[in-house]
């Protein structure tokens, strides 16, 4: 079957529905070609403008910060382990500077509350109703809900008892200089967080106002959400349904659309029920504007966002999320899978399924699309990718996505979306210890570092083995252990995250991994779908570099430093991974540590030297950029050693690296980097019991770290010199006791990259 079908000129309003009736927002110029760079829809309106998950996001960084063991192992399963401490109720997981927005928070049932959220120097206390009385609180499953109950509401917050495992809250809570989240309890305080830092306001749908904790949540935003597991994509588009058949190890083309411009919004299957689990490891196939290469090309459950088509329970969802859905319909013997992540392209969308596994099957169709009114440099393509780790390689994080030189394209750039992923096959659930680590953009640390896989997927403790679904999270299929599972295909557990406000943006690279086991040493066969829109063109590159230490390079840059320090010379790492694979791992059986006999007592992850200075005074230097840059982003390589370095930056257009005389100094921020490789854990017995503050010094010593320079300070720039003023910090680790190093301004090497437009036409995908 071959349906070829021309778009007919459609002028559909695409930006936002009758939901939006907000003020204080810029979206007159949304549609506006001539502006660029496209306005950043943030907070609640990166909801309401779901449609726009495709565009580029000029000056947007997603981080994700978390209680990690700083080791690099699983100790205390990542939990309890603080940047630094204050009074005794006040023990710092986050602290950062900026102007941005927190999208998401995690803690592990209700650990750690009541939690701090100080938002511009505001205090707001955050409680969870299990706090007071923890020992009763599982008999009293039905009266769990977060205080102020009407400041976090379902679908943007869920407590324990309906996640199994983790309170999480998806409220975005704004900041326009400073965030930071404290634990009042240490007993078991896991959390994550993922926070956006803008560098240009401008360019967002609304200014940043802190946030107000006593605000309800916008109705229509719950309102949609809660539209998750139905279709939420526009109807009165163009559409395409049909009938395909598939014979066994067949492939059939069943649409190919030639269309300028659009963006398909929904594309739907509707498959018998008796032959789901047959047809579950179907491979969907979609190119892009004739593309010879798939940027979807994945096994249709994993794809739908389930490791398996099984449905034990016979629930009407196995998966109900916001963007992928799997409903069962028992009274008609059907099941439906729906996708609505908006998908762009500018000349044609072709669909292929392949290899049913059964003798003649019929499946049914839909697809609809509408007008798209962004450039192709502007936006990016939706892609899915599929990777299978049948035995993940011992010491070695999984490497899920890898965006270099993927389908023939050196450099992308776009948004990280989310990821479908099987962690066993055999029924097994402590694979599940593993961390996420994301790196973008050639940074060696990761930019986001989490606590474990469930965690990642909006549970705790592993769910305590039991399904759930949510529209950004879940544990759709598997059973609670090997010995309750009903059928072969119950030991396939699976997990999925959906990023929508909490997507994370890349300019030229996106590298997505995971741990397999606590500390890279399981042997689970997993398989992973990641989600993501990527551009075959960068809009981040690098035009300079300074290393510090090499004098060379310091006096063509224009290096001045009046209190530096000689040149040191450091043998570290980075935050990764463990260094050497146990002899005698923790909590893996006989049987699994014979598997991995030749790798036992090797090192995985070497140390390696660098050189560079630290300061206690100033700093000045000059870097190139991209005349036509929309901002920089400035990277430094330093030593984290140095506990809570924090500086104010300024600088400086001037015309060329030797006329510095009409300069005039511009103040771009503070840049500043809390805590060090010493961190204080503590691991209380009680849940009600005093913190028991432990020092702890990992040896990991470097970090990449970034600063954002707005694109008002940069127009039209061709060099820019940069003055640090280093701030002295008097902070302590835990009271009464100072961090083992003196604050200072550590720099090894500053690498820069100018924010540009892609640069993209038809003519390259061919």
């Amino acid at each position: 079957m071959n349906i070829r079908l021309v778009l007919p000129v459609c002028i559909c309003s695409m930006i936002f529905s009758s939901l939006i009736h907000s003020q204080n927002s810029n979206y007159s110029n949304w549609h506006d070609k001539k502006n660029t760079i496209p306005i950043i829809p943030i907070g609640l309106d990166s909801y309401r403008a779901w449609n726009l998950w495709p565009i580029q996001r000029i000056g947007d960084r997603a981080y994700m910060r978390s209680t990690y063991d700083r080791s690099g192992s699983n100790d205390h399963a990542d939990a309890g382990f603080f940047l630094y401490m204050k009074e005794e109720n006040n023990n710092v997981a986050l602290d950062v500077t900026g102007k941005g927005i927190l999208y998401f928070f995690r803690a592990n049932y209700w650990h750690g509350s009541p939690w701090h959220f100080v938002t511009d120097g505001k205090d707001n206390i955050v409680e969870e109703t299990a706090t007071n009385d923890p020992v009763d609180a599982k008999q009293k499953i039905s009266d769990v809900n977060f205080i102020p109950s009407k400041t976090f509401l379902e679908p943007l917050a869920y407590t324990w008892n309906i996640t199994h495992g983790a309170d999480l809250i998806w409220e975005p809570m704004a900041f326009s200089n400073s965030l930071r989240i404290a634990y009042s309890r240490t007993h078991y305080g896991t959390g994550y967080f993922i926070y956006h830092l803008y560098a240009n306001e401008n360019t967002l749908s609304r200014s940043i106002k802190t946030w107000n904790i006593n605000k309800r949540p916008s109705k229509d935003v719950l309102q949609l959400i809660n539209r998750a597991g139905t279709d939420i994509a526009p109807q009165n588009i163009n559409k395409i349904r049909g009938e395909l058949e598939l014979n066994r190890d067949t492939s059939v083309q069943f649409a190919d659309i030639k269309s300028t411009s659009s963006v398909i919004r929904a594309f739907k299957l509707t498959i018998p029920l008796e032959k789901a689990i047959e047809l579950e490891r179907l491979r969907l196939k979609v190119y892009w504007d004739d593309s010879s290469i798939p940027s979807i090309d994945a096994p249709l459950c994993l794809f739908f966002g389930a490791g398996t088509l099984y449905n034990r329970d016979h629930r009407e969802y196995l998966v109900k999320g916001f963007p992928i859905n799997i409903r069962y319909d028992y009274k008609n013997n059907k099941v439906f899978l729906a996708c609505y992540y908006p998908m762009p392209f500018f000349k044609s969308a072709r669909f292929e399924l392949s290899g049913s596994g059964c003798d003649s099957v019929k499946i049914n169709y839909e697809i609809r699309y509408e007008r798209w009114n962004y450039n192709i440099d502007q936006s990016s393509y939706f892609h899915a990718t599929y990777r299978d780790f049948i035995q993940p390689e011992a010491g070695k994080d999984m490497t899920f996505l890898d965006t270099y030189n993927l389908e023939d394209h050196k450099e992308w750039s776009g948004s990280f979306v989310g990821t479908s992923f099987i962690f066993s096959h055999d029924g097994i659930l402590n694979t599940l210890e593993g961390d996420p680590r994301f790196y973008f953009d050639d940074s060696q640390s990761p930019q986001a570092y989490g606590t474990g896989t469930e965690e990642w997927a909006g549970g705790g403790d592993y769910w305590g083995g039991q399904n759930m679904t949510l529209p950004f999270a879940g544990h759709p299929c598997g059973a609670k252990s090997k010995n309750t599972a009903k059928d072969k295909e119950d030991l396939i557990e699976s997990a999925y995250r959906f990023l929508l406000a909490d997507l994370m943006p890349f300019g030229r690279r996106a590298v997505i991994k995971f741990e397999h086991g606590g500390t890279d040493l399981s042997t689970e066969h997993y398989e992973a779908v990641t989600f993501w829109y990527g551009l075959p063109a960068p809009s981040l590159i690098k035009t300079d570099e300074l290393d510090v230490g090499n004098i060379t390079s310091e006096k063509s840059h224009h290096y001045f430093s009046p209190q530096e320090s000689p040149i040191e010379y450091i043998t570290s790492r980075y935050e990764a991974g463990i260094d050497t694979i146990p002899l005698q791992p923790k909590g893996i059986s006989s049987e699994k540590i014979a598997q991995l006999k030749d790798k036992l007592g090797k090192e995985v992850y070497p140390a390696h030297k660098e050189d560079g200075r630290f300061t206690r005074g100033i700093s000045e230097f000059i870097i190139k950029l991209d005349k036509n840059n929309k901002g920089v982003l400035l990277r430094r390589t330093l030593d984290y050693s140095f506990p809570n370095q924090k500086a104010k930056i300024y600088i400086a257009n001037i015309s060329n690296p030797n006329d510095t005389k009409k300069m005039k100094w511009k103040y771009a921020g503070i840049w500043y980097l809390a805590g060090s490789n010493t961190c204080v854990s503590s691991h209380p017995k009680g849940e009600l019991d005093k913190r028991v503050p432990h020092i702890e010094t990992s040896d990991r010593r470097f970090r990449d770290d970034e600063f954002l320079i707005p694109y008002i300070l940069t127009k039209g720039c061709k060099y820019l010199k940069v003055l640090i003023k280093f701030v002295p910090s008097d902070q302590e680790l835990y009271p009464g006791v100072p961090f083992p190093k003196q604050s200072a301004w550590s720099e090894l090497r500053y690498k820069v990259y100018s924010y540009i437009m892609p640069t993209y036409t038809l003519s390259k995908r061919m």
